[in-house]
């Protein structure tokens, strides 16, 4: 077997773990719930649910893949003590790459054209019925929304094509160090424009009035989901970036790092969005309509919104992007791995199934919009969206939290041997109750609660 590929520096593997973990969750729900639940209060709420949840998953992520130097699949197998079946949930963390690119490719798709539409002046003289009407009409055009997404899976697959060093992880850094660029521009931006400040107000300054409205159990359960779904963790994209990396550096302080980043890109995005909403007098929603309806709104009244909005939709494109060629990766890294697969032909083989296998999203919104899977007014999309953030995302975290913290599996002390091997950050030792007995707790009740919002509200 032809020697494994490994990233060629530390910050190759920062810049591409948060790459993976930035996305449309930090723009397009966190602002949102922020204002919603008394903004700087649920900020700090969310803070400490990532260090009891999303940090504590994502080193256990990094450990198994680490230790193993294997993709997700083999690594359960080859650290499972013998007799036992933890490899059994492999195959679903792969196919859970899978179940997210037949949406992500589609968004991903949307956002190029839209960056497209932007710098071809398309939105000057839109208001709210005209962006409605606008992404309607993108919508019900599968082939237009098909040719914009190959597009974006052909980039993602090429450069992956390109190798782990020169593909993956040179064009990772050059997305992340300019979608980091373009977000302070929009920034600074947002912060200049009249009216501004009640935006920011409204954003980040505590508003118990506003908190105890929603109730405070309902601000944990929503810091506590956004805080677990927002970091791509349980279905093994953390895992492969740590079978790529050395024993230098420990493990936790590796990913204090790329939370912080992620984090930052979170709260960053609320800065671009909220001054600009309410510099306009335009109500800030949430989910698709926030980016497709509201905020090409927002640009045509803006001065300069041609390319204020253009940069926006590049910005997102490049968070987009980085997911795709991020998971695209792992999903060929299993390929290469388990079945001794070339780079070339795993990544040609699966660019082609994922075009086929993301067409149903794109043809539930015209040919099949009749099917609601999940009751009336919900579409392909939010069946997939479903299955991967409320099923395999929490069942996959609570399998490598059992998997690392009992001696059933893995076990906690080679867990900690490996996180903390390097310089750096070592793994709280009180934290070993934490995540033995209260983290699996946490895990599941998200995982029930997924399921009783979503058939509760058929």
């Amino acid at each position: 077997m032809a020697e494994r590929e490994t990233l060629a520096s530390r910050l190759g593997f920062i810049l591409l773990s948060a790459g993976c973990a930035i996305g449309l969750g930090n723009v397009w729900r966190f602002p949102y719930i922020t204002g919603q639940y008394g903004g700087a209060i649920f900020v700090i709420i969310y803070l400490i649910c990532l260090v009891l949840i999303g940090i504590p998953v994502m080193v256990m992520e990094f450990s198994i893949g680490r230790a193993s130097g294997r993709n997700v699949a083999d690594a359960l197998r080859l650290l499972e003590p013998e007799g036992t079946k933890w490899h059994i949930y492999g195959p679903f963390a792969i196919a859970g790459n899978y179940l997210l690119m037949m949406f992500y490719t589609t968004i991903t798709g949307w956002l190029l054209y839209y960056f497209f539409s932007a710098i071809s002046g398309r939105f000057e003289g839109f208001d709210a019925e005209k962006a409605e009407m606008f992404f309607s009409a993108m919508q019900s055009r599968p082939l237009l929304q098909t040719l914009f997404m190959a597009t974006g899976v052909i980039i993602g697959f090429l450069i992956c094509m390109g190798g782990l060093q020169k593909g993956v992880e040179r064009a990772s850094k050059a997305m992340m160090l300019g979608l980091f660029a373009i977000m302070l521009v929009l920034v600074l931006n947002s912060l200049r424009l009249p009216g501004s400040k009640e935006g920011l107000e409204f954003y980040l300054v505590p508003d118990l009035e506003r908190a105890m409205e929603a109730g405070i159990a309902e601000i944990v359960f929503a810091a506590m989901s956004q805080a677990f779904f927002t970091l791509s963790i349980g279905m093994g994209g953390m895992e492969i970036f740590g079978s790529y990396i050395g024993k230098e550096q420990s493990l936790t302080g590796e990913a204090v790092r790329i939370v912080a980043l992620d984090t930052s890109v979170a709260i960053m995005s609320g800065l671009i969005i909220f001054p600009a909403c309410f510099s306009y007098g335009v109500n800030p929603g949430s989910g698709p309509g926030l980016l497709f309806v509201t905020l090409p709104n927002v640009f045509a009244q803006m001065g300069g919104g041609r390319i204020w909005g253009a940069l926006f939709f590049l910005f997102m494109a490049f968070a987009a992007a980085t997911t795709l060629i991020a998971v695209f990766e792992n999903i060929i890294a299993y390929w290469m791995d388990s079945h001794g697969w070339s780079r070339k032909k795993a990544a040609l083989v699966n660019m082609v199934a994922i075009i086929i296998l993301s067409l149903p999203c794109i043809l539930g919104y015209n040919v099949l919009s009749s099917f609601h899977p999940l009751g009336e007014g919900t579409q392909i999309l939010d069946l997939e969206d479903f299955l991967i953030s409320s099923t395999i995302m929490p069942l996959g975290s609570l399998i490598f939290v059992l998997f690392s913290a009992h001696r059933y599996g893995w076990g906690w002390n080679n867990f900690i041997s490996e996180a903390d091997s390097g310089k750096g950050m070592k793994f709280p030792r009180w934290m070993k109750i934490h995540v033995r007995w209260i983290l699996p707790l946490i895990i599941a009740v998200i995982f029930i609660k997924g399921y009783y919002d979503i058939f509760s509200a058929m």
